[in-house]
């Protein structure tokens, strides 16, 4: 089993859901990046997702994408990022995994990639660009490393094609709430619910709900239905105020955001 495994069986024992915050490495920089985990987890968050700057990302909203062109700019590199990431993952008890594009992952080799998460004590790789006709390989790759393969389904994903997703993946299972990119709502699709419920009959691996979660209300809706719930451009956006606000402030904001909504699962 895998660390994800551990923790949503952990999780399921105990009856709680996963608060997953997303985050963009090297936005300012990697220093900034480890301390922001790390304070995520201490405020409770059960696994973190580190956003790798990529300059054509095919699902993120203005946000995220101005946080990646922010770190592309400063010259951010996947080496820095994992090598962090390493350091990171010693100290806390909490899985990590990389959002990845697949370019990215082909450039360097799924091999050569999945070994370097291995090395740094990283869970698991999101590859929000993978079709499922081409993810047999890489979940292969992942299996034979004890890494998570999480894909996503969508709200225009038919349930065939879900199923197959469900197939090749491994950890949890990424739903995204809304067709569309990244971003804060206020609102979340009435029929959202439903669909999370059928996707959970049909599988045993957890699903957790991504996009658009922003609010303690979102989280009180949809922790009953989900195994989970991931919250990025809201983060992603306070912590941008880094630079203007101070660090140690901006620290402090995003970990009581994060705890507000962690009060919501009570």
């Amino acid at each position: 089993m895998s660390s994800i495994d551990d923790l949503f069986t952990k999780l399921r024992r105990e009856n709680r859901k996963a608060l997953m915050p997303f985050i963009t490495a090297g936005d300012p920089d990697v220093d900034f990046t480890a301390a922001m985990i790390e304070q995520l987890v201490a405020r409770g968050a059960s696994m973190c997702e580190i956003g790798i700057p990529y300059s054509d990302p095919i699902a993120d909203g203005p946000v995220i994408q101005e946080s990646y062109t922010r770190a592309l700019d400063r010259g951010i590199k996947v080496s820095d990022i994992l090598r962090t990431l390493g350091k990171v993952a010693a100290k806390i008890d909490a899985p990590l995994v990389t959002m990845v594009s697949y370019a990215i992952i082909y450039r360097h080799g799924a091999e050569q990639y999945a070994d370097a998460l291995q090395q740094k004590g990283v869970a698991g790789m999101i590859v929000p660009d993978l079709p499922v006709e081409e993810s047999p390989q890489l979940a292969a790759v992942c299996a034979s490393r004890n890494l998570s393969l999480i894909q996503l389904v969508t709200p225009t994903t038919s349930p065939d094609r879900a199923l197959k997703i469900a197939e090749t993946s491994s950890g949890f299972l990424y739903y995204v709430s809304v067709a569309g990119i990244t971003g804060e709502r206020t609102e979340l699709p009435p029929e959202l619910q439903d669909r999370v419920g059928w996707l959970r009959e049909q599988t045993p691996l957890p699903v957790c709900i991504g996009f658009g979660i922003s609010q303690p209300e979102h989280v009180k809706l949809l922790a009953p239905v989900a195994d989970g719930l991931i919250v990025g451009s809201a983060i992603v956006r306070r912590m941008a105020k880094a630079e203007t606000a101070g660090r140690d402030c901006t620290l402090q904001d995003v970990g009581d955001y994060v705890s507000t909504l962690l009060a919501a699962f009570a």
